[in-house]
């Protein structure tokens, strides 16, 4: 017996303003059926887990326990301008001289994620 990974749910203040945000870094689009005010928005992607954001009352107070790694389609760092232009601001700084490494950012909301080299960069230095 198994289980299926259907959604990747996230807590949250706005949950239609951080399933925006979110819909801007995946490129998909937020549901149909959600709505500013909402207190539950998808964002479904094409493969794997969909995004389901959740208003909650707290606010994030601690790192996160779980975070997503992106890898963008264009380069690291054209992805992370791209990411702050949208809202997101910079946690930490891992990249390295020789160009490897990954960068620590958080979305409006607090919540961390990285953002990893492209499939291409990767194969560069490989």
């Amino acid at each position: 017996m198994s289980s299926l990974v259907h959604h990747i749910t996230v807590d949250c203040q706005d949950a239609y303003a951080l399933a925006t945000f979110w819909s801007q870094v995946t490129g998909h689009p937020v549901s149909d059926e959600d709505e500013p005010g909402d207190p539950e928005c998808l964002v479904a992607l094409p493969t794997g887990p969909s995004l389901l954001f959740i208003q909650v009352p707290e606010v994030k107070t601690t790192k996160n326990r779980l975070h997503l790694d992106l890898q963008p389609d264009t380069t690291r760092d054209e992805e992370v301008e791209r990411l702050q232009a949208l809202g997101a601001t910079l946690v930490a700084d891992q990249r390295r001289p020789d160009g490897t490494g990954w960068v620590v950012l958080a979305d409006p909301e607090g919540n961390e994620f990285c953002v990893e080299r492209s499939a291409a960069e990767r194969a560069a230095t490989s």
